[in-house]
């Protein structure tokens, strides 16, 4: 006999049968959002436009200390020391164009920050709004690093969450996501015109 594990039913039994739960997938959320599409195509060209600044920084020193190796036996010491010394700044300099772009905290994360953020936000304001609406004591995502080896699709509140973002996915999309609980391809959503989004909050 198979073993079904459902993480959600561990969950309830540690917090209680009595109360309410459900799940999301995040990354099948924002694979409907056109928006969140264009913002990592968006990331991904100013990243790619770093890498090649970079490679060419690196190409030019490589060109450079070529030359000077051809060369260094017909220098005087004080001219290989000072071309030797213009090589390591300029490798130096190269190694902190490479951390301020792609470092921890860099202008790669930070421009990350910038697109990203506020899309994710709006996920998280609509999943927070309905589990106040349906009274969810809490919500899982199915996406993160915890593993749901079966989730009931009922409780998959995933197209809820794209619906009151104004998103309705194509039908391709949540037939794929499945009635087992298991994740599929995912097709871009249209957005829909919902009065919800245009409520004050």
């Amino acid at each position: 006999m198979k073993y079904i594990i459902l993480l959600c039913s561990l969950c309830l039994a540690t917090v209680g049968w009595g109360q309410k739960y459900a799940c999301v997938n995040t990354e099948y959320i924002l694979s409907n959002i056109p928006d969140y599409a264009a913002a990592q195509q968006q990331l991904d060209k100013q990243s790619q436009n770093w890498q090649k600044e970079l490679e060419d920084k690196f190409l030019e020193i490589e060109r450079l200390y070529k030359t000077y190796q051809q060369e260094a036996y017909l220098l005087p010491e004080n001219l290989k020391h000072k071309r030797q010394e213009e090589l390591k700044a300029k490798e130096q300099e190269a190694k902190e164009l490479q951390t301020r772009y792609f470092g921890p905290g860099g202008d790669l994360d930070k421009k990350r920050a910038e697109l990203m953020k506020p899309i994710q936000d709006r996920v998280y304001n609509a999943i927070e709004r309905i589990a106040n609406e349906k009274r969810y004591d809490f919500i899982l995502d199915k996406s993160g690093s915890v593993t749901l080896l079966y989730v009931n699709a009922k409780y998959d509140v995933s197209d809820q969450v794209l619906e009151l973002l104004g998103y309705k996915p194509n039908a391709a999309a949540s037939a794929d996501k499945g009635g087992d609980g298991k994740e599929g391809g995912t097709s871009r959503s249209k957005k829909v015109d919902n009065p919800e989004m245009r409520k004050p909050k």
